[in-house]
């Protein structure tokens, strides 16, 4: 790893506080380092900003921040960066390898790699298969989207470790290299503020499982058209679920229970009443965790953890009961996907509080479940409140 960085010109793009274990490794490595980011100094988190200046890397600022970007051998990148900028292009034909943190982890991690991604649900299924490894008694890493930064740990890291990564569609673009366990929870339109398209937005998705080898593992949703089609691309073994369809093999979830499919026998593994998530679309996660553990952990095991898994913080977490009202913290349903989801988890009628930045995605499937299943829906911005009674009035006819 050192003949691969030490004295190398090296440019980070993007500065944040995950940043800082990586900036420590490459000034001990003896990288020369130079970070561009396109805030100014007032709008950077100053532990990061004081990370650069104690270690005295150079650093450039603002619009043209990548005016400098000139000469360097290896050019990590953020999520938040996108790789075909004209001044990253052009130094890649001067010979710089493009990367980020995520892909040289990938590429030097000594163990198994099982990766997460989707536009609904990763979290919680990383979270998740995460839990049921550990419980067995594995080494295990987190990280990728979530966790920490991993890429400072590799040295420490053997081929007995498993590193279990959530993976973004920023992260995933331009990757060429894929985990050995790969699962895509579901594709949706999101995050179309920054993709150029939906097609890019699917495409970047795909590199999870793009180049694995033949013996590699891909976990699929059965009932997503966008996922259910990667089946036919997938170059090892896939592992199907789904809420709607018995299948003949891979996980179901019947009546509110989840279940494994083997050449037409299905075998009861969970039933709902019996775990703390609430939801199909979270049985749908645990038939996804199940698929991605179930050549590594008895199902003894992962029945175990998944009884006792409480959930992830803002995923439909339960905060605490005032007076007989319950609230949960819902905050990262950004999507109206993952908002309909959380409205279906409830039997009752709820109180909606909602608001946000618009992510340039259809609004208007929103307005049925919400007349449906909310009393009371309160809302923080006027640019939400505008579209919102348009998706109304239209679902109303």
């Amino acid at each position: 790893m050192n003949i691969i960085l030490n004295g190398r010109r090296v440019a980070i793009i993007g500065l944040g506080v995950s940043n800082e274990p990586l900036l420590e490794y490459m000034h001990n490595i003896g990288a020369i380092v130079t970070v561009f980011d396109k805030r100014d100094s007032t709008s950077i988190n100053q532990e990061a900003l004081n990370k650069v200046h104690d270690f005295e890397m150079d650093i450039s600022l603002g619009e043209n921040y990548l005016s400098k970007l000139h000469g360097f051998d290896i050019i990590f990148r953020s999520p938040s960066c996108r790789p075909d900028l004209p001044e990253i292009q052009a130094e890649i034909a001067r010979g710089a390898i493009l990367t980020s943190e995520i892909e040289m982890l990938m590429e030097l991690c000594p163990g198994k790699i099982i990766g997460v991604t989707g536009s609904d649900g990763k979290t919680t299924t990383t979270t998740l298969i995460y839990e049921i490894l550990k419980a067995k008694g594995y080494s295990c890493y987190l990280g990728g989207n979530i966790g920490i930064p991993l890429f400072t740990k590799v040295p420490e890291m053997n081929e007995k470790d498993i590193i279990v990564l959530e993976l973004s569609s920023f992260q995933l673009m331009n990757m060429e290299i894929s985990p050995d366990i790969a699962v895509v929870t579901n594709v949706t339109p999101n995050h179309l503020d920054i993709h150029k398209s939906y097609e890019e937005y699917i495409n970047a998705k795909k590199n999870i499982y793009k180049y694995q080898k033949e013996d590699g593992i891909v976990v699929l949703n059965n009932d997503n058209d966008k996922t259910f089609s990667m089946a036919e691309e997938a170059k090892g073994k896939t592992v199907m679920f789904s809420s709607k369809t018995k299948l003949e093999n891979g996980y179901i979830v019947d009546d509110g229970k989840v279940k494994l499919c083997d050449n037409g026998l299905r075998r009861h593994i969970i039933d709902s009443k019996d775990i703390f998530l609430r939801g199909t679309h979270n049985l749908e996660n645990i038939c996804a965790a199940l698929a991605a553990t179930e050549t590594l952990v008895d199902l003894d095991t992962q029945i175990k953890v998944i009884k006792e898994f409480k959930g992830v913080e803002h995923r439909l977490e339960f905060i605490r009961e005032i007076d007989e009202v319950k609230w949960y913290n819902d905050s990262i349903g950004t999507s109206p996907t993952r908002t309909i989801a959380g409205l279906n988890s409830f039997d009752e009628k709820i109180v909606l509080i909602a608001g946000g930045y618009d992510k340039h995605l259809d609004y208007e499937p929103l307005a049925k479940p919400i007349i449906d299943n909310v009393s009371t829906l309160i809302l923080l911005r006027s640019d939400c409140r505008k579209n919102t009674k348009q998706c109304f009035k239209r679902a109303r006819g």
